[in-house]
């Protein structure tokens, strides 16, 4: 009896531990989204005025962020 109302405990504990992160997580990917949105606006700018190298190079960094 003992270890069924320790199991119960300990899964009621660690799902509310979890629920806790979730908006940790949120601000984290929106501060992703954000330096995304950076790196691509100065990607096209770069773009449009010619330097596709500088382009490229913002470019691969924006999609670097999705990889981490």
């Amino acid at each position: 009896m003992k270890k069924i109302i320790l199991s119960i405990f300990l899964v009621f504990f660690t799902t509310s531990l979890y629920a806790s992160s979730c908006m940790t997580m949120a601000s984290k990917i929106d501060t992703k989204i954000e330096e995304v949105q950076k790196l691509r606006d100065q990607a096209m700018k770069a773009h449009e005025a010619g330097d596709h190298a500088k382009s490229d190079e913002l470019f691969a960094k924006a999609m670097q962020l999705f990889k981490n």
